[in-house]
């Protein structure tokens, strides 16, 4: 079964946005891929490890802070290791030009993607 990390926190430290989760990250690889997760109203950033995807799982209530850090590198940290999420703009610019006015998504996902992102 696929491992879900889900962002407790974002915060901007030394010029990236640092997203925060509460388990380890060790062995994670970024896969550079962002999905949408219509029913749960969250993005959804791929990493690997040997033997399956983990999913870092990116909700609602986090968005506002990824859009004021939209130019910045973004890294995933568990308190005692950083990793870059190599791509993770270019991915998430793709995926809310995607959403925007896109009905594909959900009615409410486009609502609430566009209500941040969009505005």
């Amino acid at each position: 079964m696929r491992k879900k990390l889900i962002v407790q926190a974002a915060n901007v430290m030394e010029n990236a946005l640092v997203l925060e989760v509460s388990e380890a990250i060790t062995g994670l690889v970024p896969a550079e891929q962002i999905l949408v997760d219509s029913e749960h109203y969250s993005f959804i950033y791929l990493m690997e490890d040997s033997d399956d995807y983990t999913y870092i799982v990116l909700p609602e209530p986090i968005w506002p802070d990824m859009k004021m850090a939209a130019e910045l590198p973004v890294w995933i940290s568990d308190g005692n290791e950083k990793i870059e999420l190599q791509r993770f703009n270019e991915e998430f610019d793709f995926i809310i030009n995607n959403i925007k006015g896109n009905s594909n998504y959900g009615k409410e996902m486009v609502e609430k993607a566009e209500t941040v992102f969009h505005p």
